[in-house]
C-alpha cells in the first residue's frame, strides 16, 4: 500500500485539536489543492469562505447545532456551491441567462464537496486533521444571512482543521460496512430484510460491539439521525432554498 492509499485509510475525523496554529504554507498548499479538484466543465461551481473572526466562529458553532468544538478548530473553512459568478457573467455579457434551476445548484454541489474532499486529503498528507461539519446546511435563512450569500449560492459543506491531540490520533476509525453491500456490478439491488440485519452484524463483530439484537440497533439509529431535530431542520432548510428557484 502506497503512502497515499494509506493515508486514505487511516484518515478520520478529529475534532479536538492542539492549540497550534496552521500557518501560511500548509494553509496555501490545502487551499491549493481544492483548485486542482475535477470540475464540471472546468467552470470550478465553488466558493469558498475563510471564516477568521472569531465572533463569527463562535457564531456559526452555535448555529451549527451547537458544536463548541467548531469555535476552537484553527482553521475553517466553508464551501459554496456557488452559480452566481457564472450567472453574473453570462449577465454581464447580455447572455440573456436563464435563472439557474435545482440541476445547475446540485452541479455546483458536487464541484464543491469535490473540492473539499481534496482539501481534507491534502491536510491529512501534512498531518493536519479534519471534520466535516454537515449542519452548516441547516437554519438555512440565518446560514445565509451571516455569510451574505446572494441568491445562487449555497452552503455545501464545511470543514474544520488543525493538528488533532493524541487521544483523537488514537481514536478508532469507525469501521465501514462490507464491500458486498456497498458495490453492485451493472444495476442497482436492494437488500432484503436478512441482508440488512447480516449487513449491520458483520459491521458490529468488526467493531467490537457485541449487541446481537440488531434490529433494535436500526430502530435507535433511525431515531438519532434519520427522524432527529436536526435533519428535519436539514430538510426544511434545503426545500426551502430549492423553492425559491420553483418559484422564479
Amino acid at each position: 500500500m502506497n503512502e497515499v492509499l494509506r493515508q486514505i485509510k487511516d484518515r478520520k475525523s478529529m475534532r479536538i485539536f492542539e492549540n497550534k496554529p496552521i500557518l501560511g504554507e500548509a494553509k496555501k498548499e490545502i487551499l491549493n489543492a481544492a483548485f486542482e479538484a475535477p470540475t464540471a466543465g472546468a467552470m470550478m461551481l465553488y466558493s469558498i469562505i475563510d471564516i477568521t473572526d472569531e465572533k463569527l466562529k463562535k457564531q456559526l458553532s452555535v448555529k451549527c447545532d451547537n458544536q463548541s468544538f467548531i469555535a476552537k478548530a484553527p482553521l475553517v473553512l466553508i464551501f459554496l456551491a456557488d452559480y452566481q459568478r457564472w450567472y453574473d457573467a453570462f449577465d454581464s455579457e447580455n447572455c440573456n441567462p436563464r435563472t439557474p434551476g435545482e440541476g445547475d445548484i446540485l452541479l455546483a454541489y458536487t464541484d464543491a464537496t469535490i473540492a473539499a474532499q481534496n482539501t481534507v486529503v491534502a491536510a491529512e498528507s501534512l498531518g493536519i486533521g479534519s471534520c466535516y461539519i454537515g449542519d452548516i446546511i441547516e437554519n438555512c435563512e440565518t446560514i445565509r444571512k451571516i455569510l451574505d450569500l446572494p441568491d445562487y449560492v449555497m452552503p455545501a459543506a464545511m470543514l474544520i482543521f488543525g493538528y488533532p491531540v493524541e487521544a483523537q490520533k488514537n481514536r478508532r476509525k469507525p469501521v465501514r460496512f462490507d464491500e458486498k453491500y456497498i458495490v453492485y456490478e451493472n444495476k442497482y439491488r436492494r437488500l432484503n430484510k436478512e441482508e440488512h440485519i447480516e449487513m449491520q452484524r458483520i459491521r458490529n463483530k468488526k467493531a467490537d460491539f457485541l449487541n446481537e439484537d440488531i434490529s433494535e440497533d436500526i430502530k435507535t439509529f433511525c431515531k438519532r439521525k434519520y427522524m432527529s431535530d436536526y435533519s428535519l431542520e436539514m430538510n426544511r432548510s434545503a426545500s426551502e432554498y430549492l423553492n425559491k428557484f420553483r418559484a422564479k
